[in-house]
């Protein structure tokens, strides 16, 4: 290491070497940050998918029952 004229290389390098750490720790913390948002939004995702499923069972049902209590009515009413 060179002595830099001006200042104390005590006061100057260390910070250099610091910062570019804390930089490449922010980026592995910013990276993990968003993986871990990814794998939720995954799994909310996958969540909202198997509730749209129940309710368009759901909707076909009551259309089943409203179609076949229909039908059943017709065929009262209908020729004997």
């Amino acid at each position: 290491m060179a002595v830099r004229s001006g200042g104390s290389r005590y006061l100057k390098e260390p910070f250099e070497c610091v910062h570019e750490h804390r930089l490449d720790a922010t980026e592995r913390i910013m990276a993990l940050q968003f993986q871990t948002v990814e794998r939720r939004l995954e799994r909310i995702e996958a969540m909202i998918n198997g509730v749209e499923k129940r309710l368009w069972m759901t909707v076909f049902g009551v259309v089943g029952v409203i179609l076949s209590q229909a039908v059943q009515s017709v065929m009262q009413y209908g020729p004997k």
